[in-house]
């Protein structure tokens, strides 16, 4: 540390700070710790200093191997030439030029933006699903989240056509189901009509249609903690 000559000493004289998270003055007990001769009192010193480091970044607890990381940081901050006998051995000078991974992005463009990526994914297990009830069903469930996600971005509410359409083209033409069932039930609405004028046959298929909406729900949620 330089001496202060005069009043006009600003911090700006000093060496830079390694680890900026403990300050300059952690970094000067650095220094003190490794200016200690005897390794066995430098060794003690060294233990003390990062306990204060744990003090003063209390956040660090909450991530995995904290007490290998302030330690690591201790190392850092005295340019990996603090000699003492720590619980752990001292890290490589190479990790702090260390590049992290590239993010790999997904490749392809998303047909519907405001639906998004996730959609389509749905869409695909959608397709995969052999029973006619369960596939009906994730069709139902998708026209709902469709027309709801719609909504979130547009103040106009959006035909029960145009999301059969859209379905129709994210899975190319694999997904449909007549408009005039969706608009005389109400199957894209977040409540739907399960009885309306007709036969009996068309309550059974909206109950067998619900059914199949939840166990296409479930199979969903556990198929994404598969993942």
């Amino acid at each position: 540390m330089p001496e202060r000559e005069n009043l006009f000493y600003y911090y700006t004289e000093d060496e830079d700070i390694i680890l900026k998270e403990y300050g300059r003055n952690v970094q000067r007990l650095v220094q003190h710790v490794m200016s200690i001769p005897d390794r066995e009192e430098r060794t003690q010193s060294a233990i003390v200093l990062v306990d204060l480091m744990r003090q003063l970044n209390p956040n660090f607890q909450n991530t995995q191997d904290y007490h290998q990381k302030l330690w690591d940081d201790l190392y850092i901050m005295s340019n990996f030439e603090l000699d003492v006998d720590g619980p752990y051995p001292k890290p490589e000078p190479a990790i702090i030029h260390k590049k992290p991974q590239r993010m790999r992005y997904r490749e392809g463009e998303v047909r519907y933006k405001h639906y998004g990526r996730n959609l389509e994914l749905l869409v695909q297990r959608a397709v995969d699903l052999e029973d006619p009830e369960e596939r009906e069903a994730a069709i139902i469930y998708l026209g709902k989240l469709m027309k709801s996600f719609y909504s979130t971005w547009n103040k106009e509410n959006i035909e029960d056509e145009v999301i059969i359409q859209q379905l129709r083209d994210v899975s190319r033409g694999k997904l449909t189901i007549p408009i005039e069932r969706v608009k005389a039930q109400n199957l894209f609405d977040s409540q739907p009509v399960r009885d309306y004028p007709g036969s009996s046959s068309n309550n059974n298929t909206s109950n067998s249609s619900n059914r199949g909406s939840r166990n296409y729900r479930s199979n969903r949620r556990q198929g994404g903690r598969r993942r």
